[in-house]
């Protein structure tokens, strides 16, 4: 968390916040942290199950079992690393502003609000802030003159300047731009003028006459031309495309993102691209984290477990479906696809299926990566083993959990921390293919 050295403050948790990241306890500098009793009562709600909140909360509270080992809850207890402060329950207990009767409902989140408050009152001489994932919340703070502000660690500061994994050159001279049709390469310093570009990054440049697709090779050091392939009947529409199969395709390059609004064809390429390289895996799983409609748990819907997650999984299924029927019925590469699902060689899953599963040999493809957190991320990715891609798909912008945005969600986080690694490389598609209408919606809607 950004925070100034001079003056000693006192941050509240919300729940929100623990299942977002367990360990944010841990990120306040020197200054000292409380936990609503409510909190607790909260987490207690969460921490059975096999989602990642699940995970988190059970984290948080062996943390907080570990660290109180030798004290009581209710006295501020050191945290443990050099520079940090101290943490401690905070109680039910009465302030002289109530907000459970002001606004008229004795909810959790209100008796988190008289929690802090009754902090403020009692320690006069540090600012109280109150740290919620919760937007809502916040305002209710403020509203009561309760300094209230959202976890920062691992947000974003400008997502306007996110790393788009594209540069356009445009005077190149002609003769080098025919030097790369020619041999396939050229040197760096030709074009870039001793600037060194980022691993992988993709370059379009144009001359006076004609233009080329490249990519920046970080082992040969030098740019390379990027040509245009098909993989498994789908043939790229754009430079973009283009630039996301080259991505998807180099053996090289073993963590791939791919980000774009609805329609530019993400899924679509990143489940080609794996089944053109079938031989080379064990298995290709493609999976995305379940986020219910209207915020409501699966339990709402009729039917059993299978018939829960159908709908979650269908627009997986139709990119599978588009991809067999670029091929006639009597083909083989028709037939394969079947048996591949068949054989679970090709696996549909939702992602919470994928816990403690071993990702050795294996081409995982995460759609919809925006709806999860950072830690989520670094959880699927430290699971890589050897053989093994990672493709993350998403639009930052589409986020459907209500405590993520453009700048807190995983995706964001791994393209503005992973960015100029050799094995590393993200694309942005920025043009629909989907139709003309989809592309209208876009656009104007």
């Amino acid at each position: 968390m950004a925070s100034t050295k001079k003056a000693k403050k006192i941050f509240v948790l919300d729940t929100s916040v623990i299942l977002y990241s367990h360990d944010s306890i841990m990120n306040f500098d020197e200054h000292d942290v409380g936990i609503p009793i409510t909190v607790l009562e909260e987490l207690d709600n969460f921490k059975k199950g096999n989602d990642t909140k699940n995970f988190e909360a059970r984290e948080f509270i062996r943390m907080i079992d570990n660290l109180s080992a030798e004290h009581m809850l209710q006295e501020w207890i050191p945290l443990n690393g050099k520079g940090r402060g101290r943490f401690k329950v905070l109680m039910h207990t009465n302030s002289e502003i109530d907000a459970a009767k002001i606004f008229d409902d004795n909810k959790p989140d209100h008796k988190i609000l008289n929690a802090a408050l009754k902090l403020q009152e009692e320690e006069k001489g540090k600012k109280v802030i109150l740290v919620t994932k919760d937007i809502n919340l916040r305002l209710k703070a403020k509203s009561l003159n309760l300094p209230a502000e959202d976890y920062e660690t691992g947000k974003i500061k400008n997502v306007n300047t996110l790393y788009n994994g594209k540069t356009v050159l445009e005077k190149i001279s002609s003769e080098k731009v025919n030097e790369l049709y020619e041999s396939g390469s050229c040197d760096t310093d030709s074009v870039l003028q001793k600037n060194k570009p980022a691993d992988n990054n993709y370059f379009i440049l144009k001359s006076d006459k004609n233009s080329v697709l490249a990519y920046y090779n970080p082992i040969s050091k030098r740019i390379e031309k990027v040509d245009k392939k098909p993989v498994y009947g789908i043939k790229p529409r754009n430079a973009e495309q283009t630039f996301a199969i080259h991505a998807i395709m180099n053996p090289d390059v073993k963590l791939v993102t791919i980000q774009g609004v609805a329609g530019t064809g993400k899924t679509l390429l990143a489940l080609a691209g794996a089944l053109e390289q079938r031989r080379d895996y064990k298995q290709i799983y493609l999976a995305r984290p379940i986020v219910p409609l209207s915020n409501k748990d699966i339990g709402y819907l009729p039917g059993d477990i299978k018939s829960k997650l159908n709908p979650y999984m269908e627009p997986l299924w139709d990119n599978l479906k588009f991809i067999q029927n670029q091929f006639q019925e009597t083909d083989k590469d028709h037939a394969r696809l079947t048996e591949m699902v068949s054989k679970e060689k090709l696996v549909i899953t939702p992602l919470a299926y994928i816990r403690g599963r071993s990702l050795s040999n294996i081409c995982f493809i995460v759609d919809e990566a925006q709806n999860l957190t950072p830690h989520e991320v670094k959880t699927i990715i430290t699971r890589a083993g050897e053989n093994s891609k990672i493709i993350f798909t998403g639009d930052i912008y589409q986020i459907d959990t209500p405590y993520l945005d453009s700048q807190s969600n995983g995706l964001s986080y791994l393209i503005d921390r992973i960015k100029d690694h050799p094995i590393y490389a993200h694309v942005t598609l920025e043009k629909g293919e989907r139709s003309e209408l989809a592309n209208l919606a876009n656009r104007l809607l």
